[in-house]
């Protein structure tokens, strides 16, 4: 496959907003405003996508809005970053009704997390797109303890050259969206090193549950090389949820390629300490002989770093460094 690299990001660029799964009529306009603030503190002009607030019975809107945001952006020579305003559910329901010849004509970057999983990766798919896991667009209205979150997209997205994933000092699994100021923060213990050794690939990867919506489509990436699986899974998703997840993805022609996993940090209701995780892992033969690391600064709690799904990774003694 050949993988096209969009280009980085520089003051006075312009990030459309848009709403590929849930609208964002369902954010609060003060952290709306706070968002938009953080990002044009950046150097960052933002804009929005004509149908990012229409909400129907699934806080949603219909397909033929959602993907006429998806292609205008990529479609406006002024737009240079398209940013999803939150997660959700539906988001696969858009792969087969893109034209991937607008997206693959007019390369950008194109970030957010979780239900995103399916757009980034198929879209690296069918045209060789180099996509992101990062913040989406309602996590900039953030207040507390998003410092290093913000570092790592400017190190994703505006800097040149790897970047070493280091742990960040505080973590929360706060709803911060209900309560700005009153939330725990936690020490981070690190990484935890479940497998040792030393490999490097091609990352792929991102929310589990919804990159296995894409397994026997077109839309699984096909990477002839090695690969570096980056993983995680939201509050919904206890050990044994995300266990068959993986085993199924194991299952898969791709997982022969594997030669590294990254685990994100779990959220608190998934009740997923690191000796069951380790259990999890140490249970499953194809695992032995390949690095896993979990307890990482991403998925679904905070904060997180940003990462290049078709972009590389390098594990050695112990240490991730990130490229693309």
């Amino acid at each position: 496959m050949k993988t096209i690299i969009p280009p980085r990001l520089k003051k006075g660029d312009e990030v459309r907003i848009i709403a590929p799964s849930l609208s964002l009529k369902i954010i609060k306009k003060q952290d709306v405003k706070y968002a938009v603030a953080v990002l044009e503190s950046l150097g960052l002009i933002v804009t929005f996508g004509k149908n990012v607030n229409k909400c129907d019975d699934f806080e949603s809107s219909t397909v033929s809005d959602r993907i006429s945001d998806l292609h205008d952006a990529f479609l406006d020579p002024k737009v240079k970053m398209i940013l999803p305003v939150i997660g959700g559910f539906n988001c696969n329901q858009l792969l087969k009704h893109i034209d991937y010849d607008i997206i693959e004509s007019n390369p950008k970057l194109i970030g957010g997390y979780s239900d995103t999983t399916a757009l980034q990766n198929a879209i690296f798919a069918k045209t060789g797109l180099i996509t992101f896991q990062s913040m989406a667009f309602c996590d900039f209205g953030k207040i507390r303890n998003n410092e290093y979150s913000i570092e790592y997209f400017k190190k994703c997205f505006f800097e040149e050259g790897s970047f070493e994933l280091l742990q960040s000092k505080k973590w929360d699994d706060s709803k911060w969206y209900e309560e700005q100021n009153n939330y725990k923060l936690t020490t981070n213990k690190g990484p935890a090193i479940i497998n040792s050794g030393n490999c490097e690939g091609t990352i792929i990867g991102g929310n589990l549950c919804t990159l296995n919506l894409l397994q026997g489509t077109q839309f699984m990436p096909e990477v002839n090389g090695d690969i570096v699986l980056l993983l995680e899974d939201d509050f919904e998703s206890q050990l044994e949820h995300f266990d068959r997840d993986l085993v199924s993805l194991i299952q898969q022609p791709l997982f022969g390629n594997v030669k590294g996993i990254l685990i994100g940090r779990f959220q608190l209701d998934s009740n997923a300490t690191i000796d069951l995780i380790t259990k999890m892992i140490k249970s499953k033969p194809e695992l032995k002989n390949i690095p896993v690391i979990a307890n990482l600064d991403f998925g679904h709690t905070y904060p997180t770093i940003s990462f290049p799904i078709g972009g590389q990774c390098k594990i050695q003694n112990g240490k991730i460094n990130i490229n693309y």
